[in-house]
């Protein structure tokens, strides 16, 4: 290690590793001959060829890590199917309905014979509806149904799936009650869960046991859902995470310790004792394995190794070295990390933080060290705000004053006190003393983040906002970092700044033009209308929300993500009562409804007006007209067919959306249609009991949409339904594949189509025609 220090090889590695990532995701699998050529002619060339060779192993290590993880993905063949599975319990969040599980696969068979596979899964998130406990630690034996990793893809919204992946997840799915659970062996005795037995038996539930195990042993699940919206809120969560401060504390108070022993035992010649420093390291060491050595925690103790190395002085890399030698180390461990946005901003934290103290004399007496505090926080505060927006699109306004006094209340009052206690486990009367006092710390944090963010709330920032805001933010912390810059510039780059911030506005859309975003919500529909006045009328924007997604068995309504809480639609229109229909009424309680409409005797679980033919009314240049259902008594009529059906049309373009209409309403309603739909949003997500033949040549649409879940267990869209389209020439599109699909109306008669491709699925057809296929 010392040999590639001298070198400078750190950032070379680094490449090198990011090359073998690029290699497993996006080179088809015929250049991987060309690779293993390579390799061949540097080993042959080996004398003068060990330093390439060297990093083309190290491409090939990452490479290699990533094909393996992208194997063990569930095969699409067991969608739906019964799995035996046994395992290892690694993680338990007890919910309502459901408790969810992270389990570590032991063993995998399929139920029934002539399927794919499945010994190749490593670790699956699994959903428990009815069944006995499960506790972390237990192997099980499991009857499960799995579907590969996916989330939905949607404008500006959480990537579930791309969590799943960087969290190493190869499969999602429920458990069955039928065989039941059988538990076949009981949690094994380890270090942590043996000290979280012990703290909830001596510590009562509350505050100070769920913060004390989260600062102090990283059991962060213990947290309940309000502590995290309160650290998001406030722009803390780094401080309950193992983290570099945490694994960092605990080295440097070894250190101190066994420095201090060195002088005593040998005091002219403790500055050149190597143990403090090897017994630092292995206190790092021993808490991030007791924290369960997390990618958290693991990154954590790489980057608190090499910080060690270079505080000894002894043969020690620089300190851009050492940040290049630990990010390097860090991604040949594991390279899922560099999928996980903590990695890229820890490394940034420190790269910025040995930017702004590199050539500064080291703070004396404690007036210094004071200002060292507050002027790292204000200069951290900005850039680490950027990054943040550019990670999860939030911005807590206030984190940064924040983190000025929280940072020092926990680094140096709370996990000392914490830990302390651990230490004086043994006498239980000090213990108490130290965690009573953890815990009136940690109820004071509380109440104080609580008051900052009732000032300075959480600002979930829409997609268009993020980069400039991220930019004027890194733009701020570089003009007043950065050394060689004049103070009078720094005032006048941070005024020009403040006024780019103040003066953002969001893209303005063509004059008078109509927005239709199908939304990816599973198996479901939600369709956001966004119709645009001209300049004239005051740029104002209407927006119409058909139908509002599903409800899960687990209560999650996808509609809760779409958007921040105070959105405002002027109508709302509930096509029927289903639950994939009007599973997310409940949701609309966070945003402003001018009108909700929905068929009459459909139970929406709210009021709302009747929804009846003939019913019309315009925003901007785009006329929406209601053509189903008649007025009248509808008992007649099936659930599907009391759909409301919405016809818009801007200019000479048309928009159609029949909710689940069948084929009889289909007919009825071919006299009241132009002669061509250039949208059309394929009737109950393409099932065959829509889409008739005669509808589809009569409608000729240009381009059709599918809103349909993944795997869902429908088969939707029906094979031939999707044939149907094809022969007329339909162009094809289907959120299962495309994610949220928009398509963009102008008066002009232009008419854009675009999909929000999840990086999963990004290797399929494109074009301007997408391709959609379903299973048989």
């Amino acid at each position: 290690m010392r040999t590639l220090m001298r070198s400078g090889l750190g950032m070379p590695a680094v490449i090198a590793a990011l090359a073998g990532a690029a290699i497993a995701m996006r080179l088809p699998a015929g250049s991987f001959g060309i690779w293993a050529l390579a390799g061949l002619c540097l080993l042959a060339d080996l004398p003068r060829q060990r330093l390439m060779l060297g990093l083309f192993l190290v491409a090939t290590l990452v490479a290699v890590s990533l094909l393996l993880a992208r194997g063990a993905e569930l095969p699409r063949g067991l969608v739906g199917q019964d799995l035996r599975l046994e395992g290892r319990v690694l993680a338990s969040r007890i919910g309502q309905p459901a408790t969810r599980l992270r389990v570590a696969v032991d063993d995998c068979q399929p139920a029934g014979p002539g399927l794919p596979a499945c010994d190749g899964l490593d670790r699956v998130r699994l959903s428990v509806y009815d069944g006995p406990p499960m506790m972390v630690g237990e192997r099980w034996r499991l009857t499960v149904r799995l579907r590969p990793p996916s989330g939905f893809a949607n404008p500006g919204t959480f990537d579930f799936g791309a969590w799943l992946w960087r969290e190493g997840v190869d499969a999602t799915g429920y458990v069955r009650a039928a065989p039941p659970p059988e538990r076949l062996a009981p949690a094994q005795t380890t270090p942590r869960r043996a000290a979280l037995a012990f703290l909830d038996a001596h510590q009562p539930d509350g505050l100070g046991r769920r913060w004390l195990a989260a600062l102090t042993l990283g059991a962060d699940e213990r947290l309940d859902e309000d502590d995290w919206a309160l650290l998001n809120a406030s722009g803390t969560t780094h401080l309950v995470v193992v983290s570099g401060l945490h694994v960092g504390l605990v080295a440097t108070g070894m250190l101190w310790l066994m420095r201090g022993l060195a002088r005593l035992v040998s005091p002219g010649r403790w500055r050149m004792a190597v143990w403090p420093w090897l017994l630092a390291g292995a206190a790092a060491g021993g808490y991030a394995w007791l924290a369960g050595l997390e990618p958290p925690a693991l990154r954590a103790l790489i980057m608190t190794w090499v910080g060690l190395w270079v505080a000894s002085g002894r043969h020690a890399p620089g300190p851009w070295q050492a940040w290049w030698l630990a990010l390097s180390l860090v991604v040949l461990v594991d390279p899922l990390s560099l999928w996980r946005p903590g990695l890229w901003l820890s490394f940034a934290a420190v790269a910025w933080l040995i930017l702004i103290w590199q050539g500064r004399s080291r703070p004396r007496g404690i007036g210094g060290w004071a200002w060292a505090l507050i002027r790292t926080q204000l200069l951290l505060g900005p850039l680490m705000a950027a990054a943040v927006v550019l990670a999860f699109g939030r911005l807590a306004p206030g984190a940064a004053l924040i983190n000025l006094v929280a940072v020092p209340l926990v680094s140096m009052l709370m996990v000392p006190l914490g830990l302390l206690g651990w230490a004086l486990s043994w006498a239980q009367p000090l213990a108490q003393v130290c965690w009573g006092l953890f815990e009136g710390l940690a109820t004071l944090l509380q109440a104080g983040l609580t008051k900052a963010v009732a000032v300075s709330p959480l600002q979930v920032l829409p997609a268009w906002q993020r980069l400039p805001v991220a930019l004027c933010l890194a733009g701020l912390a570089l003009c007043w970092g950065l050394p060689g810059v004049t103070r009078a510039l720094r005032v006048v780059l941070s005024l020009v700044l403040a006024g780019v911030l103040l003066d953002l506005e969001p893209p303005t859309p063509p004059e008078g033009s109509l927005r239709v975003r199908v939304h990816d919500v599973g198996q479901g529909q939600a369709i956001e209308l966004s119709a645009y006045d001209s300049p004239d009328a005051g740029a104002q924007v209407a927006r119409v929300l058909y139908d509002t997604g599903p409800r899960f068995a687990s209560g999650f309504m996808p509609l809760a993500g779409l958007w921040p809480a105070g959105q405002a639609f002027s109508r709302v229109i509930v096509s029927h009562g289903d639950r994939d229909h009007a599973g997310g009424v409940p949701a609309l309680g966070d945003h402003r409804v001018g009108e909700l409409l929905a068929p009459r005797g459909e139970a929406i679980g709210h009021a709302a007006t009747p929804c009846v033919a003939g019913q019309r009314w315009r925003h901007g240049g785009a006329v929406f007209r209601v053509l189903w259902p008649p007025a009248g008594p509808l008992e007649a009529l099936s659930a599907n067919d009391r759909s409301c059906v919405l016809l818009v049309r801007l200019g000479e373009r048309t928009v159609l959306i029949t909710g689940d209409a069948g084929r009889a309403v289909e007919r009825r309603l071919l006299p009241l249609l132009p002669d061509r739909i250039d949208v059309l949003v394929a009737g109950h997500h393409g099932s065959r009991t829509s889409s008739a033949a005669d509808f589809v040549t009569s409608t000729n649409p240009r381009q059709v949409i599918f809103s349909a879940g993944r795997d869902n267990r429908f088969g939707h869209p029906a094979a031939e339904v999707v044939h149907r389209f094809r022969r007329q020439g339909s162009c094809l599109w289907s959120t299962a594949l495309d994610g949220a699909v928009t398509a963009t109306l102008t008066p002009s008669g232009a008419l854009v189509v675009t999909a929000e491709r999840h990086p999963v699925w990004r290797h399929g057809v494109d074009g301007d025609c997408h391709g959609v296929e379903s299973r048989p």
